[in-house]
């Protein structure tokens, strides 16, 4: 019998050192727990042998327990790497095609896919809970969880009827000479060229669909102020993109308008905004209406020409420009058009025994009737931890302590062998002696 007590004992260290080194493979494992092998010893007796003379037959594993302990954390400059400050695991669910069911890990590395969910370095999609524009959970339960997913847009495009600019227009500037380019004495403007035109403004405008699109207004001193007539006029051309608008009502004519000072640099006409013609925008099938008021604010006087005030009403979709987790799990996307958008909250689990969970691998674990049903919640409510932003928890394993388990484990195991070695010798004795 002392043969199989220490081939116990053998197979018992060989267990350990095997736990040991799986431990010390993961040290850079994100989200790793380490594992711990527990024993017991063996006793085979009747009810007629006496207690003082029982003799053990040896050891067996009786079960490696993994410790669920808090690892340390890594800093990162990722606004999805999100560690667990306490008690939880994320929920992470695979989906249809890869069969992979509802999974907890501790490691809150995501990334986002090419179908733009958050998801792990296996493609699970991260879980959390519906929320409404206020960012209030409107459904609990592993059941209402969602795939945490970011949307490219956000917001409706909205078309720009009314632009309104306040300038100043400097009373000292010459009336443009006539056009060289032309074989003609009379002027001609030309916006390819500066000489025809003393300013021009540049104003983003939105058709329809969001899309932006330039209007540029070109000012054209046409009329000082005289003996006789203390005004002073100027003309401009309104351009979108290639496309210049038409000022009048018939299109055939009069596609520019026309300012007029009085003595004191105040603008005496137009008094009320200037309605275009309808204008086709690239790609557009109906025609967009636009107004542009110069009213508030608009002066001749004798300074450099300056642009003091710009509004403009349309605005464009809002593409996705960063997300951020709170330490609450709110995730919030925000928009280039200013927009914030709350998508959910994550969800963490938990358990009433850590150690009866199921490795997956990938520092994933699957609940078993050991470990019992996954109790969810909020982070920071509950008993739940709370969650570290740019952060990544790293493994537990602390080298220090199993490089001494495993010198124990060797110890144990060269003891084994030796005992094993010593009834051998004694075996070939005795075979000896009756030979």
């Amino acid at each position: 019998m002392s043969f199989f007590t220490s081939l116990s004992g053998l197979q018992a260290a060989q267990t350990d050192m095997s736990t040991i080194s799986h431990n010390l493979a993961n040290v850079q494992t994100n989200g790793f727990k380490k594992s711990t092998t527990q024993f017991a010893d063996v006793i085979a007796s009747t009810a007629n042998m006496n207690p003082s003379q029982m003799v053990g037959s040896g050891v067996v594993v009786k079960a490696v327990r993994q410790q669920f302990g808090q690892g340390g954390f890594t800093q990162s400059s990722s606004s999805l790497d999100v560690a667990i400050s306490g008690d939880g695991f994320f929920i992470v669910k695979g989906d249809e095609k890869s069969g992979n069911g509802v999974a907890y890990t501790r490691n809150g590395s995501f990334q986002v896919d090419a179908d733009r969910y958050v998801v792990d370095a296996q493609g699970n999609k991260l879980q959390v809970y519906p929320v409404d524009g206020s960012g209030a959970v409107v459904a609990t339960g592993l059941s209402s969880t969602v795939s945490l997913r970011l949307p490219q847009t956000s917001g409706t495009p909205q078309a720009t009827e009314n632009v309104k600019l306040g300038l100043n227009l400097n009373a000292g500037s010459a009336i443009p000479s006539t056009n060289p380019k032309f074989d003609s004495t009379e002027y001609k403007f030309d916006r390819f060229d500066p000489t025809t035109y003393n300013q021009s403004v540049q104003t983003t405008v939105y058709d329809a669909n969001g899309n932006a699109l330039t209007l540029t207004n070109y000012f054209v001193r046409e009329t000082k102020p005289t003996d006789t007539d203390a005004t002073s006029t100027w003309k401009v051309y309104s351009f979108v993109g290639d496309q210049q608008l038409n000022a009048g009502d018939d299109p055939n004519t009069m596609k520019q308008f026309e300012l007029k000072f009085d003595s004191t640099g105040k603008l005496a006409e137009p008094t009320t905004p200037i309605t275009f013609m309808g204008f086709l925008a690239p790609g557009a099938t109906s025609e967009q209406v636009l107004k542009l008021d110069l009213t508030a604010g608009t002066t001749q006087v004798s300074s450099p020409f300056s642009l003091n005030s710009t509004k403009q009403d349309g605005s464009p979709v809002g593409q996705i420009e960063g997300v951020t987790i709170g330490d609450d799990g709110t995730v919030t996307a925000s928009f280039s058009n200013g927009d914030t958008q709350a998508l959910g909250k994550v969800v963490l689990a938990s358990f009433t025994n850590n150690a009866g969970l199921r490795q997956l691998g990938n520092s994933t674990w699957a609940a078993t009737g050991f470990s019992g049903d996954a109790r969810l919640g909020e982070p920071g409510t509950n008993g739940f931890g709370g969650l570290m932003s740019g952060a990544i928890e790293r493994s537990n394993v602390d080298i220090t302590e199993e490089l001494v388990n495993l010198i124990a484990a060797q110890r144990n195991f060269q003891a084994n062998a030796k005992a094993l070695d010593t009834a051998s010798q004694m075996s070939q004795t005795i075979f000896n002696i009756r030979s």
